[in-house]
């Protein structure tokens, strides 16, 4: 099976690499076990959700450098999408090269494959403004995968449908997963974190804002479930100058994120298999 070496630049729109000890009170973690950050390692096998969760690697055309977040096996007709931040598919405002998603990674290892990008979506804004924070509610991007002779969803098991939601709700116990490889993480096995939210932001389609989670890098991409779906992206961690840590989601709500949706799916049932 295919072993990564995670010397990878780890991306975090807003740049939070350290993260003080104090972020995240004891009385506030929620996570059995959780660490200093709300986290705690998943025991492999992974199952269910899990086993749809993965990394996503690429590398940056004008620097060189490999880079990694997360994403989840979106179910969809065609059966070949793959649901991530924005940033981690346009940083800096280029496209990254050499995308792949590994659902399932544990330990280093592609247990279910390495399924290249064919095609990505991210909203207009990504790819034509330089990051602030006005972008985080649409900070959310679509993956196809190439289709071989079995779709994606034929190997991982059926994709996670995503859940809409309105700007103001509040949801309690999230359960964000992701590969955080920061300090005092290793970038190889799924961590989880549970969490309550409350809006974060008015403008857009709102944001998702959980004070019981502080993503650590590596983590961007991963998804926020409840309920067996998706109800948002983790997207960064204190990006809004909350001097107590926390961690944003982008919501799946909203016209934009349904037509982006749509599009993927439609250009996916036509692709060839390559």
């Amino acid at each position: 099976m295919l072993r990564l070496v995670l010397s990878l630049v780890l991306l975090d729109p807003s740049a939070v690499a350290e993260v003080s000890q104090r972020n995240i009170p004891v009385p506030r973690v929620l996570t059995p076990h959780g660490d200093r950050l709300g986290y705690a390692p998943v025991p492999p096998p992974y199952t269910g959700a899990r086993r749809l969760t993965g990394v996503l690697v690429g590398r940056d055309p004008a620097t060189g450098k490999d880079v990694m977040c997360g994403g989840t096996v979106l179910g969809s007709r065609s059966r070949s999408l793959v649901l991530t931040a924005a940033h981690c598919l346009y940083h800096q405002g280029r496209l990254l090269a050499k995308l792949a998603f590994l659902p399932g990674y544990e330990q280093g290892r592609a247990r279910l494959g390495v399924w290249p990008a064919v095609r990505t979506w991210v909203p207009a804004r990504w790819r034509n403004r330089p990051y602030s924070t006005e972008l985080l509610p649409y900070d959310v991007g679509i993956v196809g995968v190439v289709r071989r002779e079995r779709p994606l969803e034929a190997v991982t098991g059926r994709g996670l449908r995503a859940m809409p939601t309105t700007r103001g709700t509040a949801l309690r116990g999230l359960e964000l997963l992701g590969y955080p490889a920061g300090k005092g993480y290793p970038g190889l096995q799924l961590y989880r974190c549970l969490g309550d939210t409350v809006e974060g932001i008015s403008e857009g389609p709102g944001l998702m804002v959980t004070r019981n989670c502080h993503a650590a890098a590596g983590g961007s991409g991963g998804p926020a479930l409840y309920g067996g779906a998706i109800a948002g992206v983790v997207s960064s961690s204190s990006p809004l100058s909350d001097a107590k840590g926390y961690t944003v989601l982008a919501r799946l709500g909203g016209r934009p994120f349904e037509r982006m949706l749509a599009r993927a799916d439609r250009a996916m049932r036509v692709t060839p298999p390559r």
